[in-house]
């Protein structure tokens, strides 16, 4: 419950920041810059190493895709069913099936698991969110950001392998699996840990300095929709396919609570970019961020009463 009251104190003081006027518009990206090249790949360099090898590895690798497979389908019903836009649609194939399993979901991990669950959440981060926002996100931005009779230009293979290869908590985490039998020297074991130790409050007042809430009545429809599926639905699902495996395993627990993350800021970030409904991505994120400090600790409820069932 600290852990849980100390993130909702780091996001408050993003909120004030932005309020305060003292910091610039972009204080957001370049925090988040800092997260992605320095203190995200301290934390993989410093938890990976110590990763056990099992078929647990397994749950967290697999299920954003398994999920991503499942709720593709899903948005595009609704969508239909509601009649929605093609840049409404276009946002919500990005937004809800990209959870916010790093920014979001590393404290939060932390906050319920401690430190035993980091390296779950990062498989789950590197293996799975992160492949989708760098190829699925990418294509469907790239897709729905034409008018009907426009032809979509999808990114070249070569150009998303790059951006892959080159991401730096991705070279963090490929040298941490070739590191696992190297002992690192005490002096660069302080240094790792005390850039990983920024992570979380850093994150954190980043979320809080981005968090907006403004959206026209046409997108409330959607906004809805988008927080019952990304918070509700999807970790139903994950809880239902993980359920025979045991819900006592630490990767089973953190693999269902990642699902349970509201939606990527990267993710909207991208489908801003595209032009797909900004107010509603932007809507999607914040509301999902705030609405998180009640859905999380419910789940995590959840699967401690069902572990003794």
């Amino acid at each position: 419950m600290a852990n849980f009251l100390y993130i909702a104190g780091y996001v408050l003081i993003g909120l004030l920041l932005r309020r305060s006027r003292q910091f610039p518009q972009n204080t957001g990206q370049i925090l988040n810059a800092y997260v992605i090249y320095v203190a995200l790949p301290a934390l993989v360099l410093q938890k990976i190493p110590a990763l056990t090898f099992g078929k647990e590895l397994l749950f967290p690798a697999l299920i954003p895709w398994l999920l991503l497979a499942l709720t593709v389908p899903v948005v595009l019903w609704v969508a239909k069913w509601r009649q929605w836009s093609r840049t409404t649609t276009g946002a919500m194939l990005i937004v809800i099936p990209l959870g916010n399993t790093s920014f979001v979901g590393f404290p939060m991990i932390e906050a319920f698991f401690g430190a035993e669950g980091i390296p779950y959440a990062l498989l789950y981060d590197q293996l799975g969110s992160f492949f989708i926002l760098s190829i699925y996100a990418t294509i469907i931005a790239a897709v729905y950001s034409h008018s009907e009779g426009e032809q979509a230009q999808r990114p070249a293979a070569k150009t998303i392998a790059w951006k892959i290869i080159k991401f730096p908590p991705f070279v963090a985490l490929v040298a941490a699996f070739a590191l696992r039998s190297f002992t690192y020297p005490d002096v660069m074991q302080n240094f790792i840990d005390s850039l990983a130790v920024t992570l979380v409050p850093v994150i954190m007042v980043a979320v809080g300095f981005q968090l907006r809430f403004r959206l026209p009545q046409e997108d409330r429809g959607p906004l809805v929709w988008a927080l019952v599926l990304k918070l509700g639905l999807m970790p139903l699902v994950a809880l239902l396919m993980l359920w025979g495996f045991g819900l006592e395993q630490l990767a089973v627990q953190v693999t269902i609570m990642e699902a349970a993350m509201p939606a990527m800021i990267s993710a909207g970030a991208l489908a801003i970019m595209a032009g797909l409904a900004p107010t509603l991505s932007a809507a999607v994120v914040g509301y999902g961020v705030l609405f998180c400090f009640v859905t999380l600790p419910l789940w995590y409820f959840i699967l401690q009463t069902l572990q003794g069932l």
